[in-house]
Parts: C-alpha cells; structure tokens; sequence
C-alpha cells in the first residue's frame, strides 16, 4: 500500500513512507539521541494488546524481528490479525483499542502518522492503479526527486526483478493474479520501507504462482534487510517464515 500526502507543499511524497530530511532530520536524530530504545536494525513490539471496546483479542504480544527474517503470526480470522498490522503501519481502524510500544530500528513509533513511518504494507489485494499502466504502477513508489533516465532506470529494475520485463506498457488488469501480485510487493519496495508487513498476501494464490511469489519476499527482504511481519490463518505459511509461528488466539 502506498501512503501519500496531497498537501504537496509540505512534505516531497516517497510512496509508504515520506522522507523527512530537510527541516525534521534535526528533529529525529535528537529524538533518537534521547531515547535509544530496546534495540537496534529491527523491528520490535513490546507487550501489545489489542481490541474491541472493553475486549481485548489478545495481549502481551512481544517479538523482535531482525533484517531480512521473515516471523509469522498466525490465528483465525477475526482474531485482529489485520488490524494489529494496521495499527503498526499507522492507519486508523475505527473501534480499535490498542496499546504497547513498536520500535523500528530503535526508534519509537508513537505519535508518528502513518506516513512518517517507513513501513511498507501489502495486502492480499494488490490495489494497483486501474487508470495507470504497469510502469506507471511501479513508478508510484518512487520518490518525485527520481526523475528521467534515473526513474526509467529503476523502474525496468524491478520490472526485471518482478519477472516483467517488457510488460511496462500494459494494463494491469492484463497480468495474472501472480503478476499482480509481485508487481504490488515491487511498487511497495521502491518507496524504500524500513520493515514490511504482509497481510496474508499468498492466500488467493496457488501453485507455481504462490512459489514465485514466496520466492520473490524471500529474496527482496534478505536482499534489503528488510524484516518482515506475515500474519496468515493458512497453514502453509508456515514453512515461510524464519522463526516457529505466534500463534495470537493462544496469548492472553
């Protein structure tokens, strides 16, 4: 998914996340100075609890995830799988109720917006852009500073990386559900996140199809150093991760 501010004035866009390096860089590195956190090139969350109203889904969720490591929290569906990771990425869930600490890389996320965040977020819908070719598609997670031959550049990099090359110029809705699929996961990862997370991102896929896109997470967070939050109720999930599954359902 990609996070983007239509006040144009006020911060340059950079897909998930913006990039505060003119007048805010001075704010974070002083934040960081005085609060160094539980860790570091991570992405931890400490006790967390999360619900509905006065009832809690689960609580205590405690778990670090390095670069490159893939952890999966699976449960069944309603559990609050989807809305524990929209609460990391930022976005308002209405209802929600939810406390504890998401650092990343040793930085404390609360009273960031979602935007200021770094943190990519791919759903099980690859929302691509109807009204936008493949290319364009891609080019949306780029920074607007990445202009001409630097843009076009990277763009046929991840076509290549995607398994597209040459299919910039067509339609979305032209590619399988695979293709679109690693065409959203590459559009993610362009705009340069600190950590991703998946929200059950293989479960319409099947086959050779789900393989492909396993294998393309797998290499692109290991590649960038990426560490990444699957949560998933499907069981063959299982045999993604890098670490034994949390299971929510069993916590408090």
């Amino acid at each position: 998914m990609i996070f983007k501010n239509t006040a144009k004035q006020v911060f340059p866009a950079r897909g998930l996340a913006y990039n505060f390096e003119d007048k805010n860089k001075t704010r974070d590195k002083n934040r960081n100075k005085n609060r160094a956190g539980p860790g570091r090139q991570m992405l931890e969350l400490n006790n967390i609890t999360l619900g509905f109203g006065q009832t809690p889904l689960f609580s205590g969720l405690t778990l670090a995830i390095r670069p490159g490591e893939i952890c999966l929290l699976t449960a069944p569906s309603g559990a609050g799988k989807s809305s524990l990771l929209r609460w990391i990425a930022g976005l308002d869930t209405p209802g929600l109720v939810a406390s504890g600490e998401v650092w990343l890389n040793g930085q404390a996320m609360a009273g960031y917006p979602a935007e200021a965040r770094h943190i990519g977020l791919l759903f099980q819908s690859p929302l691509l852009f109807p009204h936008l070719n493949v290319a364009d598609n891609l080019g949306f997670g780029l920074a607007r500073s990445v202009t001409g031959e630097a843009r076009r550049t990277a763009i046929d990099a991840a076509l290549a990386r995607a398994g597209l090359d040459g299919m910039g110029p067509r339609d979305p809705h032209t590619l399988s559900g695979g293709q679109q699929a690693r065409l959203a996961l590459l559009r993610s990862l362009l705009a340069e996140p600190k950590a991703l997370l998946l929200d059950e991102p293989f479960s319409s896929l099947d086959g050779r199809r789900r393989a492909e896109m396993v294998a393309l997470v797998r290499e692109e967070a290991r590649r960038l150093s990426l560490p990444v939050l699957l949560v998933s109720h499907d069981p063959r999930d299982e045999a993604v991760t890098d670490t034994p599954p949390v299971r929510l359902d069993a916590l408090g």
